[in-house]
Formats: structure tokens, sequence, C-alpha cells
């Protein structure tokens, strides 16, 4: 059986970390999200796959190339517009002879949770099968409607608040016969002037075709869709992964529960590591920092003395100075934190903090959330970023700044002083 990842989508909602990687490619856990799902398919005995890609394309073919390395045979099917779900599974019609597997490349799933769907698909062998998983909103998924035996009766996308046939989202992970192709052939563009896979799914309901749903669990599925579901993902990945240490440890220096830290990674004398953590290749921390847990640092990052870090996600490339703190945040690649710069991260009302998501709003229901920054943002020393800002990429934040605001791309902010000079004596 072949494998095809949907992997063609920018991520707005997830900006300004995908103006420069599509949202597949956000590293957690020192792997990109793509890879993570990639290995999760292969633990199922699948070995070929198909990445349908279109925004920044090269930059998922640069990494996974033919897929050799990954021990996996990887096949590139270009989607000409990202026109939704079933427009691009629709694209891979020539790759694929038999059943197949399709998942969505920016979701979190367990190898287990795939393996229920393949199992009662080769049971059942429906026309298609389906992963469901339950929720807290189900208006902000497509809800699916189960009968008594499994099968699918409905699939309703997104339904008003208090609308929903049931509680269980379509989790985006996918068994279909070639049948789904006729039936993509024949499907309308939504509201949204999209294509959706789940209007081809009704289209066999209709005919009479089987098509069944398997509940998997919650703690087996993580779906990234707005900048804090990362952090939610970090930590995710980190309280599953297998950790070693394999680094230089400084006499001094002091680990504490899971902890990887890569093979050319140093950690200096005085410095706290408490885990699930993650320290990249080439990275130099310390010395007397304090790494708090589910925190990732990627490759050649340096943390400054004294330092703390909690919670948060840390580029390749990145420099934080002394004395600085970041907290529930993500850092984008070759960042420069000047000494002493600060992510805010609890509200001074000890409310839920909220951010701008696609120009609304969106309060994130968590009450510790620092800043999100793209890449190549400097800032000067003592900056301080409030609860839930968004600094574009290559942004400069002059020293003493206090960003309350989200700032765009290529902007530079600095602090207007006006100085009194008297003459003493």
């Amino acid at each position: 059986m072949k494998a095809v990842v949907l992997a063609a989508g920018e991520g707005v909602r997830l900006q300004p970390l995908t103006f420069t990687r599509p949202k597949h490619m956000i590293s957690i856990g020192g792997k990109p999200v793509l890879e993570h799902c990639l290995n999760a398919i292969k633990a199922c005995g699948i070995n070929h796959v198909a990445i349908v890609v279109h925004y920044m394309a090269e930059v998922i073919r640069r990494h996974f190339g033919s897929g050799e390395k990954f021990g996996l045979k990887i096949e590139y099917v270009e989607q000409p517009s990202v026109l939704g779900t079933g427009n691009a599974a629709g694209t891979v019609e020539p790759f694929v002879e038999d059943d197949f597997v399709l998942v969505y490349g920016d979701l979190l799933f367990t190898p287990e949770a795939l393996k229920r769907v393949l199992d009662l698909h080769g049971t059942k062998r429906p026309a298609a099968t389906l992963a469901v998983v339950p929720v807290d909103k189900p208006e902000d998924y497509g809800v699916v409607e189960l009968g008594e035996d499994g099968s699918v009766k409905r699939i309703v996308e997104k339904p008003a608040h208090g609308e929903a046939p049931s509680n269980m989202a379509n989790a985006g992970l996918y068994v279909f016969s070639t049948e789904i192709f006729e039936k993509i052939r024949k499907i309308k563009a939504s509201s949204r002037g999209e294509w959706e896979v789940t209007d081809a799914i009704e289209l066999l309901i209709e005919e009479g075709k089987p098509v069944f749903a398997v509940n998997i669990a919650r703690t087996d599925w993580l779906d990234i869709g707005r900048p804090w579901d990362l952090l939610e993902a970090n930590s995710w990945i980190l309280n599953r992964m297998e950790h070693k240490i394999l680094g230089h440890v400084e006499v001094g220096a002091h680990i504490t529960g899971p902890v990887t830290v890569a093979e050319t990674a140093r950690i200096r004398s005085g410095a706290y590591v408490e885990g699930p953590a993650y320290i990249g290749e080439h990275s130099d921390i310390g010395p007397n920092c304090y790494i708090r847990p589910c925190t990732s640092i990627g490759r050649k990052v340096r943390i400054g003395n004294a330092c703390e870090i909690k919670n948060s996600i840390i580029m390749d490339g990145v420099h934080i100075g002394h004395l600085s703190y970041v907290g529930d945040s993500v850092i984008g690649e070759n960042c420069n934190l000047g000494a002493g710069t600060i992510t805010a991260n609890y509200r001074f009302d000890a409310g839920t903090v909220k951010m701008m998501v696609r120009d609304k709003l969106v309060d994130s229901g968590r009450t510790k959330l620092g800043a999100i920054l793209g890449d190549n943002v400097k800032t000067g020393i003592n900056a301080l970023l409030m609860p839930g800002v968004k600094v574009g990429n290559n942004c400069w934040i002059g020293p003493n700044v206090v960003v309350y605001r989200d700032v765009p791309p290529n902007t530079a902010v600095f602090l207007k002083q006006e100085q009194e000079e008297k003459r003493l004596g």
C-alpha cells in the first residue's frame, strides 16, 4: 500500500513563521512536523509515499529528497493551485493503483492511530475509512455523524455552535479505494472556493457505498492550526521521543528528566536542564542557565549566561543574550535577542491571552502565552514583548522598547527619547 501526504498549503494562521517556510516544515523536537508525520507512516510498514506540494515546495524537496536517508521512497506531486483537499487528492490518481492511505501533513499522530484505520479498512473493505477523534469544540472541525455500526452517515463542516451532530471530529487520516477519484471529479467548489475531499466522501455515502470510521484516542492525535498549537505539539513530541545525552555536559551542570543533548552540543557548568527537553547539534548552553520542561532548542543556538527558557521552541541559529527570559514562545531562525530581552507570558489581570490570527483577535484559552517571532528578528537590550504579540521576520526591536502590538515584517521599532543636559558645578 502507498501513502499520500497533503503538504501544499502555506499555513496563513501560523504567520509570521510561515512567511519563510511551509507550515509542515516548522521544526519541533529537532524535526519538521512533516518528518514526524512520515515517521508514523513508516512505522505502519508503508515505505512508498507521494507528497503533494505547492507553497515553497523547494523547502520540502530539499529536506526530504528521494527519501532514501529516511528509509522511504518519496515522490512529489505538484498541486498547481491550493484549491482544497479534494483537488489535492485528485492530483495523485496516477500515483496509486489500489487502496491507499491519505493524511494531512500538518498533523501529529501516533502509528497506533493510523494502524487502527488500516486494520478496520482491511477487515471491512469499504470504499473509504477515516479516523474520528473526540473534541471539545466541534464547531471548529468537520464533524462526523456515525451509525451504530460505525458507518459514516454524514460529515458536517464546521457546524454552528450547538448544532453539531456529534463531538467526533474528522481527524484527517484516511484509507481510500480508488473509487474516490471518480467522486472527486464530480464535486464542486465549496463556499470557500475549494474542492473538499469530504464532499467526495459524501457522494460515496449518497450512492450507498460503505464508509466507516474508527475512533482514535485524543492523546494519539494533534491538529496544528494556530500559533499556540505549536507549543502543545512540541510538548506532545518531547514526551514521546526517545532521549539520549550524547554531547558535552560540563562538571557542575545538572540534567534531570528525559533530555536529548546532541553529540556536538555543549552544556556549560551551572546550567540546569529539566526534561522533557531537546538541545540540537552545535548548540551552546550557559553557563548558569535554566532550561525548563518542554523546550526545544535547535541547531547552532547560543543561550548566554543566566538566561531562563521555559516551554518554548528556539529554532536554528538563534542567539539569546545573557539575563534574558523566554517563556511559552516560539523564536524563529537566526534571531538575535539582546541582553535582558523579556518575553512576557502572563497577563497582569491573570486572564487568557489573545492573539491576532488572520486579522481577528482570537482567545488562545491559555493563561501562559508569550511571543511569536519570525526569522531574523533582532532585539536591543532590555526589549520587552508583551503576551501574545507577533513580530514579523527581519524586524529590529530597539533597546528598551515595549512591544504591545504585532509588528509587521521588515519593520524597525525604536524608542524616541528626550534628554536634558546640565552643567555641573
